[in-house]
């Protein structure tokens, strides 16, 4: 049976009377690369903040590796104005609101739908700023002058993961002066820095034309592999998702509407009417 390692049970997110998500359940399995589509507005990286400590769901569970690590239901004044599903199911359960910090060490990166590189700072400094997500300084290290070991360790990883993504030659150069391709590369090259095993890419292909959005599936492909990665990921270029994808999920004004593998989501009547406004 598949290893469950990222889990929606009935996640609902709800901005006052508007219901962005609205009851999604999902899985993801070890191994996999596993697409979230949807017209624009869907509710799809509404459901990545959900799972990344960006947004606190108004009800539902988030499950990593078997373990709650999202959980929440209709509290205070949503108590009226929800207007979700299953809005009793998780009263007796404990709320956990983790910061995306934490969610991140935990194994879980993803990059943004709007690139958010740190713009002040040089390639090089991106990717080992987030190193320091794993390192292992603390004062008695610093004080003794050991921690300089950690640091040469973690350049040198920064070092390697630039080399793999052929950002080497940029390093001293500010992240935003790169051309828009490489800073997708940059902003995954970040995200590995981090030591993930899940990877929750949003929409990494935008502004990518055909060769350069069949080199990024390639390259997916193939990061996964090495790193032994899950990977997770919005996109609409149906290219990317039908070429690339082990399995879909469909959402449309936030509600699942499709699930399953390429061949059978993209004949699905309900992803052709939500795609093409026709029945």
């Amino acid at each position: 049976m598949p290893e469950n390692v990222l889990r929606l049970q009935d996640v609902t997110m709800q901005f006052g009377g508007v219901v962005a998500v609205n009851n999604l359940s999902l899985e993801v399995n070890r191994g996999e690369i596993v697409a979230l589509i949807g017209p624009n507005g869907a509710g799809k990286t509404t459901a990545f903040n959900c799972v990344t400590g960006v947004y606190e769901p108004t009800n539902g569970l988030v499950s990593f590796n078997g373990e709650t690590i999202v959980a929440n239901h209709p509290r205070g004044k949503m108590k009226k104005l929800y207007a979700g599903e299953n809005a009793k199911a998780y009263l007796g359960v404990k709320t956990f609101d983790p910061t995306p910090d934490q969610i991140t060490r935990l194994g879980i990166a993803r990059t943004f739908q709007n690139i958010r590189l740190w713009k002040s700072m040089t390639v090089f400094d991106n990717v080992l700023t987030a190193k320091h997500m794993r390192a292992k300084h603390n004062v008695l290290t610093a004080t003794l002058r050991i921690s300089h070991r950690e640091e040469k360790r973690m350049r040198e990883e920064t070092a390697a993961l630039l080399e793999e993504q052929n950002l080497l030659r940029y390093a001293d150069d500010l992240a935003v002066s790169l051309p828009y391709g490489l800073q997708r590369r940059l902003e995954i090259a970040r995200a590995l820095a981090t030591d993930p095993t899940l990877l929750l890419l949003d929409e990494p292909a935008a502004g990518m034309n055909p060769q350069e959005t069949q080199e990024l599936g390639e390259f997916i492909v193939q990061i996964k592999n090495k790193y032994d990665l899950t990977v997770f990921m919005i996109e609409h270029h149906m290219d990317l998702v039908m070429k690339f994808s082990e399995r879909i999920y469909v959402i449309d004004f936030g509600k699942l509407i499709s699930h399953g593998t390429p061949a059978v989501v993209q004949a699905d009547p309900r992803v052709i009417n939500a795609y093409l406004g026709v029945s």
